[in-house]
């Protein structure tokens, strides 16, 4: 069993900046790809970024490439998202997941923490 606990998230105006967290708990972490996602009202959760075990290798949908950054911290067993030129079709509730299969299935979730952006 893996606990995720997402936090940092929050109300920031058009153009600011925000860096979630992701705490984790229970197994080792570092056995685990971990990755973003986010729903925004009335619509379905997307994906938004993930990161591999190691921290090597990210990736992140088109969308929000140059303005969001994934990274973790397995010593801290952490992951973060730092999302820079918020804009107002940012805002949703963000969850972090962990995937034990290399992102073909995310098997964990947290309770997402919420961002909203006031244009």
């Amino acid at each position: 069993q893996v606990l995720l606990v997402e936090s940092g998230g929050g109300l920031v105006q058009t153009g600011g900046s925000l860096k979630l967290s992701c705490a984790t708990s229970g197994r080792t972490i570092s056995n685990y790809q971990l990755a973003w996602f986010r729903q925004a009202p009335g619509k379905e959760r997307e994906f938004v970024a993930s990161i591999s075990r190691s921290g090597g290798t990210t990736y992140n949908t088109d969308s929000i490439k140059g303005r969001f950054t994934i990274s973790r911290d397995n010593a801290k067993n952490t992951a973060y998202l730092q999302i820079n030129s918020l804009k107002p079709e940012d805002t949703a509730v963000y969850y972090c997941a962990a995937s034990s299969n290399n992102g073909g299935e995310y098997d964990y979730w947290g309770q997402g923490t919420q961002v909203t952006v006031s244009s």
